[in-house]
C-alpha cells in the first residue's frame, strides 16, 4: 500500500506518493500566487489553495499510475498559522487567508503588550505576542469582515489554519485540526492540551469557530468519493516544521532540524519538557502521539529562500535559484555587502515587526555577485542568532549532534558550506529532501500500519551530504561582528 502526502506550503502545493519503503514514487505541484493588498500585508486566495490540492493530488495518483484503493491513507501537512474563515453552509472563505508573514495586527499585539499580558499568554502558549501567530489574525476578520462576528457568536462560521480548510473541504465537513497547528494559533494552551478560556477572551474568539483538536496519527475523517473515485482515510496531520522534524527523525531529545524554505524555522527537540525560553525563542509542540505530547523549541526566521526569489522576482539578479552558488563564488572577496532580510519584519530572537530590509557595504563595484552572496549569507547569519539563542537558553543540542537540514536551500552546496562555517557546527543534509512530506505520509502511515513507529524510522534515516565547518575562528568572529553591527542599524534606525 501507498501513502499520499499533501504538502500545501507559502509558495506551492504539491501532492506527493510515498510507497512502502517511505520513497517518493509521484510528484506533483502548483505555484502559489501571493497576494499584498498592502505593504507588509500578505494573503492567499483560499478557493485557489483549494483547487490546487485537489489537482496535484489527481496529478500525483495518475503519474503513478494509482487510484484512491491503491492510498492506504492521506497525510496533511501546511503553512502554519495562515488563517481562514469560512461559511459552514457554503464553505466559502469570508476573506482571503491571512498568511503568517502578515504584519497587519502589528498594533493589537503592541496594544496586548503594553497591558502587561505577553507573560500570561507565552505562559500558556510557549509564544510571544507578535502578529506571526493566529489569534490575532482571526481577531482581525472578525472585526474586519461585514457580519463576521455576529455569525461566528452565532455557530455559522469555521476557523481554522490550512489543514484544518483542507480537511473540511476533502471530508465534506469535518472540523479538526492537529496538536502541532493547534499548538500555533495562540489560543490553545500547550500544558492543558486545550483551547484556552482565557485566551479566547482575550481575543475575542468564540469558542463555536474552532476544531477539535486531535494527535498527529489519528482518523481525521475520509474524503469524498467524489473526488478521488473512492474514499480515503485521511490519517496524518502535521504543521510544517513539525512534519519536518519527523521526517529528519529527529525522535530523540536534543536532536535539532532547520528548515529552508521560504522562511528558517530550527527545532530542537525538548522530550516531555516543554523548556521556556528566556531569550525570545518559542516552546512548542514537536508531536501528540497516542495523547503523548513531545514538545521542542523553536526559533523562526520569516525571509531564507524568500530572499532568493526576491532576488529573482524582484530585482532580476537571477533567473532561478540553481544560479545563486555559482555567483555567490563569484563575488569578490573583500566585499563587504550585508544584507538584512528585514522584508516582514524580524523573527527570533528579535521579533521586531516593524524592522524593514537593509543593505550595507555598497561600493560602486557592488555587483549581482556581492548581493547574492550577501543574501545567501543573511540566512547562516540568521541562524547563528537562533544557535546563541539556544545556547543561552541551556538548550543542549544532543551530544553536539550536527543540524540536519531540508528545505529548497539546502540543496545549494555553497549555502549549507557557509552555514557549518558560521556555525561552528557540521551540518548534515538527508538523502531524501521531500522531508515536510515525508513526515505527513510517516503519520498517515503510522496510524494505518503501513510504517512502524519512530524508533524503528529513526534507524532508516539516511544522511546524503555532510558539511564540515572549514572557517578559521578569526574570519568567523570578523563576519559576525560585521552582520551584529548590520542588525543593530536595522533594528534601532540608525
Amino acid at each position: 500500500m501507498t501513502i499520499l502526502a499533501i504538502d500545501q506550503g507559502t509558495t506551492s502545493t504539491r501532492a506527493i506518493v510515498f510507497d512502502e519503503q517511505g520513497a517518493p514514487r509521484a510528484t506533483a505541484q502548483i505555484e502559489l500566487p501571493q497576494i499584498f493588498p498592502r505593504p507588509g500585508w500578505v494573503e492567499h486566495d483560499g478557493e485557489e489553495i483549494w483547487c490546487a490540492t485537489v489537482a496535484v493530488c489527481r496529478d500525483a495518483l495518475a503519474q503513478a499510475h494509482l487510484t484512491a484503493s491503491d492510498i492506504a491513507a492521506i497525510g496533511i501537512t501546511n503553512q502554519r498559522e495562515t488563517t481562514l474563515l469560512w461559511d459552514r453552509a457554503t464553505d466559502t472563505p469570508l476573506h482571503n487567508a491571512i498568511v503568517w508573514q502578515d504584519r497587519r495586527t502589528g498594533d493589537m499585539c503592541d496594544g496586548l503588550r503594553g497591558r502587561g499580558l505577553e507573560a500570561e499568554v507565552q505562559a500558556k502558549t510557549g509564544l510571544l505576542l507578535d502578529p506571526y501567530f493566529s489569534a490575532p489574525k482571526l481577531a482581525w476578520l472578525l472585526d474586519h469582515v461585514d457580519g463576521a462576528r455576529a455569525k461566528a457568536e452565532a455557530g455559522e462560521l469555521a476557523f481554522g489554519t490550512v489543514d484544518s480548510f483542507l480537511l473540511w473541504r476533502l471530508t465534506g465537513g469535518t472540523h479538526a485540526t492537529d496538536a502541532t497547528n493547534a499548538a500555533r494559533t495562540q489560543l490553545f494552551n500547550i500544558h492543558d492540551q486545550d483551547w484556552d478560556d482565557d485566551l479566547l477572551e482575550l481575543f475575542r474568539i468564540p469558542r463555536a469557530v474552532l476544531p477539535v483538536v486531535l494527535d498527529n496519527a489519528a482518523d481525521f475523517g475520509v474524503t469524498d468519493p467524489a473526488l478521488f473515485g473512492a474514499p480515503i482515510a485521511i490519517s496524518g496531520m502535521a504543521g510544517d516544521q513539525q512534519a519536518a522534524a519527523i521526517g529528519q527523525a529527529c525522535f530523540t531529545p536534543g536532536m535539532i532540524k532547520s528548515t529552508y524554505g521560504t522562511g528558517c524555522f530550527a527545532l530542537i527537540n525538548t522530550g516531555s519538557v516543554a523548556a521556556e525560553s528566556t531569550h525570545k525563542l518559542l516552546t512548542t509542540i514537536a508531536y501528540r502521539l497516542n495523547g503523548d505530547v513531545t514538545y521542542a523549541l523553536e526559533g523562526s526566521i520569516f525571509v531564507a529562500g524568500a530572499a532568493v526569489q526576491w532576488l529573482r522576482d524582484g530585482l532580476g539578479v537571477v533567473a532561478n535559484a540553481a544560479e545563486t552558488a555559482a555567483l555567490a563564488r563569484a563575488a569578490h572577496p573583500d566585499s563587504e555587502v550585508c544584507l538584512v532580510p528585514a522584508f516582514t519584519g524580524l523573527g527570533a530572537p528579535h521579533w521586531n515587526p516593524s524592522a524593514r530590509g537593509a543593505i550595507y557595504g555598497l561600493t560602486r563595484d557592488s555587483g549581482p555577485a556581492e548581493l547574492t552572496r550577501a543574501a545567501l549569507e543573511s540566512v547562516g547569519f540568521q541562524t547563528r542568532d537562533l544557535f546563541d539563542a539556544f545556547d543561552a537558553d541551556g538548550a543542549n543540542i544532543n551530544n553536539g549532534a550536527a543540524l540536519r537540514v531540508d528545505g529548497g536551500m539546502a540543496a545549494n552546496d555553497w549555502a549549507m558550506q557557509f552555514l557549518a562555517d558560521i556555525l561552528d557546527t557540521p551540518v548534515e543534509r538527508p538523502e531524501l529532501f521531500e522531508t515536510t512530506a515525508l513526515g505527513a505520509a510517516l503519520l498517515a502511515g503510522m496510524h494505518s500500519g503501513v510504517y512502524p513507529g519512530p524508533r524503528e524510522l529513526a534507524r532508516k534515516w539516511r544522511c546524503g551530504a555532510r558539511f564540515e565547518p572549514a572557517m578559521d575562528a578569526v574570519t568567523r568572529t570578523a563576519l559576525l561582528d560585521r552582520w551584529r553591527t548590520a542588525l543593530r542599524r536595522t533594528l534601532y534606525n540608525g
